[in-house]
């Protein structure tokens, strides 16, 4: 059911057509849009014709099945097949431009009506060791988009969801491969919103490093082979490599984000 973000018991993400373009979400740089599907279902769409290119689809599908899979709370992602003559209907040249240059598979995730901006209370208690896993997850992944100023978190059904992985896996934009960038240092990690409530990172390590050994290689088979360039194969291997060296190295991000000012 739409609206519900379901489990999904396969590798691969389900395919959804896009019926009709609702509304340009103009919050984040790439110019997401919510789209209905055939499904029934409303999704906020990132689209592969943005200006960061397949490579932040790529990090939305790896890091957000991780999540996923470990049991953080992130909606349903799907694919979302556009075709050019959605935008056809909608008066702003630049969103025409937009749907036109992404034709073919996009990333829709879960539109959570009603859902508000997270925000830190000072009258309610964050749980440490939810803040710590989350905490702990971003670090891995490196995501650095989880700061007080967007923290990229909504409350919805009094639970909080993650959101907007496109950040995560930043050095993979670079000239050198991911996987050799596994141990470089990370400080703007240290302005995670939930890193001062988090609670002991070792002990995040200790619950999750299983789970996200076993989460790497569903997460990267279900990224489609055309958002990974002409290697496919060998982009899923670099990834997995940055992935284990950051598991088995995991002290080190531990070590910067808990005692890097000191």
């Amino acid at each position: 059911m739409p609206g519900t973000t379901k489990e999904r018991t396969s590798d691969r993400l389900r395919s959804v057509d896009a019926i009709r373009y609702v509304t340009a979400l103009r919050e984040g740089g790439s110019l997401p849009g919510l789209v209905e599907g055939d499904d029934d279902g409303t999704w906020v769409v990132k689209f592969r014709g943005a200006g960061q290119g397949p490579g932040a689809l790529v990090s939305e599908v790896v890091a957000g099945e991780i999540a996923r899979q470990i049991g953080l709370p992130v909606p349903e992602l799907v694919l979302v097949n556009v075709a050019p003559e959605l935008g056809h209907a909608e008066p702003d040249p630049e969103i025409q431009e937009l749907i036109e240059a992404s034709p073919g598979s996009n990333l829709g995730m879960d539109f959570l009506p009603g859902a508000l901006p997270f925000a830190l209370s000072p009258e309610e208690d964050f749980d440490p060791e939810l803040a710590a896993d989350i905490v702990f997850f971003d670090a891995l992944v490196t995501n650095i988009d989880r700061t007080p100023r967007n923290p990229n978190l909504l409350t919805w059904h009094d639970q909080t969801w993650l959101i907007d992985h496109g950040a995560s896996f930043y050095r993979q934009h670079g000239a050198r491969p991911l996987a050799e960038t596994a141990t470089s240092p990370t400080p703007v990690m240290r302005e995670h919103v939930l890193l001062p409530v988090a609670g002991p990172l070792a002990g995040a390590g200790d619950r999750l490093t299983a789970k996200i050994g076993a989460a790497i290689d569903p997460a990267l088979a279900a990224v489609p082979d055309d958002w990974l360039g002409e290697e496919p194969e060998e982009r899923r291997d670099d990834f997995r490599r940055f992935l284990e060296a950051r598991l088995a190295g995991q002290e080190i991000f531990i070590e910067e984000l808990e005692h890097g000012d000191e």
